[in-house]
């Protein structure tokens, strides 16, 4: 998937092998990163010291690895109804998301579709990309597949 694709927003209940996701764009702020350190307890000074972040050979401030990935399944969980359904969700970090220290942040672009249909669950790929560069690869998230009138 290149570019975002504007297709019908197709639930999870009328949803088969080849559906598009709502594509998601989120903004990554300084502010952010510093949350999530403070939630994760990850305060390594590449989220948060430009001076450290370059003598280590990064373009800059660098986010968190895992909050990228979290930040990414949302497309996922906000088309299935909540983060219960997911059964499993695997990535590979690509190239790291640059964060500037700017009043825009860096906008990371989610677009999924699902990748096959079984009986009880989707499998759906992510691209995940910052200006057009892919940020997370290999993104897979197996969904358990709703049923008509549940709760």
């Amino acid at each position: 998937m290149t570019g975002i694709v504007s297709a019908p927003v197709v639930g999870p209940l009328e949803a088969s092998a080849g559906t598009l996701l709502p594509p998601l764009r989120l903004t990554v702020s300084r502010d952010d990163l510093v949350r999530y350190a403070g939630a994760s307890t990850d305060f390594n000074p590449i989220h948060h010291s430009d001076r450290r972040a370059l003598a280590l050979g990064l373009p800059g401030v660098v986010a968190h690895g895992l909050l990228t990935m979290g930040l990414a399944l949302r497309a996922v969980t906000d088309w299935v109804g909540g983060p219960t359904a997911v059964r499993s969700y695997s990535a590979r970090f690509v190239r790291p998301l640059v964060v500037p220290d700017d009043d825009r942040g860096a906008e990371l672009v989610v677009q999924g579709r699902v990748a096959e249909e079984l009986a009880d669950r989707f499998v759906v790929v992510l691209d995940v990309t910052c200006q057009d560069q892919p940020v997370l690869g290999r993104v897979k998230v197996e969904v358990d597949r709703p049923v008509e009138g549940a709760a």
